[in-house]
């Protein structure tokens, strides 16, 4: 939603392809309703049509590339590909990543079939010209909770943390981590709109601020009211009860992350990554509690945090 609101800001003739199920289309653009999977209906929709630029978020397989090259392979000049910095190898061979930094992660299949993608795009670009740019985001937030477990769209670690309930933190909390708040990532993100030498490359966009899980909770926490009961696990510990989970910690967030944002600073000059995360989560805690209906709590996260807690320090 970031992005759409700063492309109109920009004056981004901006149209949204969406089924209408759950977006709500900021005022200005122009919504096309349909699934992406109706190739037929798209095609019609889309007949009169030819645009500058067309970003896909919701591509996760290869075959969503070969759908998209075949519905937009003459209809745009540059195609953008939202891809994941989980893709970056795991474990790291060097702790600063660039976008050289080799994609391999054997313990996600998330980020695998996000790499599948990349490669299928790469050929396309080699071999037929398909204008295709990647990007890839890290843990980018403003209307999620940052959190491996009981956050995101759900509201549950926030209540644990107001009811003086324990919540889990993977690993001993000192591991590095970067998050990015969405208005942030829109300004990188649009500067490579249209970019013509941007066509070909792939470019991570991230917060250059570092911090360790530990700060991260105490930030979740301060804007929660008070102070977190915080329980460390391993992260193969915690990896044993759930794929999912084994996926995002051991594929992602228990390894200490640095990124060097260098190239994207180079291609767009004006992104600077502002919002500090003990601010933006303030302020994403404060939507969550606006409305009633948006303090989702749920019980198998509880469950989850309460089964993972007395399986760990049963004696």
């Amino acid at each position: 939603m970031a992005s759409s609101k700063r492309a109109l800001e920009k004056g981004v003739d901006l149209y949204l392809l969406t089924r209408g199920t759950s977006l709500r289309a900021p005022k200005g653009a122009h919504v096309i309703k349909s699934d992406i999977n109706d190739i037929q209906n798209v095609r019609k929709l889309l007949k009169d049509h030819y645009f500058d630029v067309v970003v896909n978020w919701i591509a996760f397989k290869p075959e969503d590339i070969k759908r998209d090259y075949e519905l937009f392979k003459d209809k745009t000049d540059q195609y953008v590909f939202i891809s994941s910095a989980s893709c970056y190898q795991k474990p790291l061979a060097h702790p600063v990543i660039t976008e050289s930094t080799p994609l391999s992660n054997p313990f996600w299949s998330y980020s695998r079939d996000k790499i599948a993608c990349e490669d299928a795009l790469v050929y396309l670009y080699r071999d037929f010209g398909f204008p295709m740019t990647i990007v890839r985001p890290s843990l980018t937030y403003e209307t999620v909770i940052p959190v491996p477990i009981g956050g995101w769209t759900d509201y549950t670690i926030i209540d644990r943390i107001k009811k003086g309930k324990k919540i889990i933190i993977h690993g001993d909390g000192t591991s590095l981590w970067t998050i990015t708040h969405s208005r942030d990532f829109a300004i990188g993100f649009l500067g490579l709109l249209g970019h013509q030498q941007a066509i070909g490359q792939s470019f991570h966009i991230t917060s250059d601020e570092l911090l360790t899980w530990n700060q991260i909770y105490d930030a979740v926490a301060m804007a929660a009211g008070r102070p977190a009961e915080k329980v460390y696990i391993p992260s193969d510990y915690l990896g044993s009860f759930s794929p999912g989970l084994k996926g995002s910690l051991l594929g992602d967030k228990s390894v200490s992350t640095i990124f060097d944002n260098s190239k994207i600073k180079r291609f767009v000059p004006e992104f600077q990554a502002n919002i500090r995360f003990k601010e933006g989560i303030k302020k994403t805690v404060s939507w969550f509690e606006s409305k009633k209906e948006r303090m989702i709590m749920n019980p198998d996260q509880n469950e989850l945090m309460e089964t993972i807690i007395h399986s760990y320090n049963r004696p």
